[in-house]
């Protein structure tokens, strides 16, 4: 028996999926963050986290890495030539042979679109777009921060709550029901405690961000401008990045355009999802087949690596086979 696998590793979970060749599900696994980013020990980290886990997910099928067909690891943090290549380094020591590592933004391309070409936007813990036209080429907008346009994910939107909320209080800023919950979240009890408050609850790490994640999207349905702002601006820097991968490939009449990550999918604002798609048209100057991706990124790896170990992009019916094996798998 032939096997494969896909990995989805971004910068908070990483799914693992076990197939094999002909489509069978075998397996699934999720585990913490493999990101070198996210680990205080890099690469070495990368390493120690994916070798730990393949020793008891592999090897409780009697399967060692060189057994597998082929695999492909959409990973965070594989932004730039050389982390690429350390990451290659990385799978290559844990000991898998026919692999293939792009960023984890470029794995809902393979499962979302018609033909396996196309731009996406992922907008999870944080944000980055990636872009494969119909001859392979291929393209990364931002992935490194602020600096190239990651004003998106999770953290982002947190962080921009809880500047609002000290605007309002201390710096003549518009009212916002996002401040009591962000007053609440950090325990602040006084205008004078809350420089102090912020630093040492938000800033290190001692509250869930995720609660000021979600309170933006709620408090935006409910109609609190500010809120609404945040994701309207939000809405347009993800735009702005998807439609530069867009006009610089060669994706046909109409582009198609995958949102996938947390931040849409969970999100449950149509505000967002709208307006990134309304912008998305206006700065590529075309019409856009835009649409939110509710399955695992993981389901793309997997995709991949079926690809790669056939040379064969699989048809349409095909990939909604594996859709489904991974839908009936997650329901269980």
């Amino acid at each position: 028996m032939k096997y494969i696998l896909g990995v989805d590793g971004g910068n908070t979970k990483t799914d693992y999926y076990l197939f094999d060749i002909d489509g069978n599900f075998i397996d699934m696994y999720r585990g913490g963050t493999c990101s070198h980013e996210g680990l205080a020990d890099s690469f070495d980290g990368s390493y120690r986290v994916m070798k730990e886990v393949f020793d008891e997910f592999l090897g409780k099928h009697n399967l060692k890495p060189s057994d597998i067909e082929a695999s492909v690891f959409g990973l965070a943090g594989d932004d730039l030539p050389y982390q690429h290549a350390r990451l290659c380094q990385v799978v290559e020591l844990i000991g898998f042979k026919n692999y293939k590592i792009v960023n984890d933004s470029a794995l809902a391309i393979k499962v979302a679109t018609k033909n396996g070409y196309g731009v996406c936007s992922i907008n999870g813990t944080g944000t980055s777009v990636s872009g494969i036209d119909k001859y392979g080429h291929s393209i990364q907008v931002g992935g490194i921060g602020d600096i190239t346009g990651d004003e998106a994910g999770g953290k982002y939107i947190s962080r921009l709550v809880v500047r609002k909320a000290f605007d309002e209080i201390m710096r003549f800023g518009p009212k916002t029901s996002l401040t009591p919950i962000v007053l609440d979240l950090i325990s602040n009890e006084s205008d004078e405690k809350l420089m102090e408050d912020i630093f040492l609850k938000y800033c290190l790490r001692k509250v869930d961000y995720n609660v000021l994640t979600i309170a933006c999207f709620d408090e935006a349905n409910k109609g609190d401008k500010v809120a609404q702002d945040i994701l309207i601006n939000m809405a347009d820097s993800l735009a702005r990045s998807a439609a530069g991968a867009v006009v610089r490939l060669d994706l046909g009449e109409v582009p198609e355009v995958v949102l996938a990550g947390s931040v849409y999918v969970k999100g449950s604002c149509p505000l967002l999802v709208e307006e990134t798609k309304k912008k998305i048209d206006f700065y590529a100057n075309k019409k856009c087949d835009t649409k939110v991706m509710s399955v695992p990124p993981a389901t793309g790896a997997i995709i991949w690596a079926y690809e790669l170990a056939t040379g064969t992009y699989p048809s349409y019916e095909k990939r909604m086979e594996f859709v489904r094996t991974v839908e009936k798998a997650l329901a269980k």
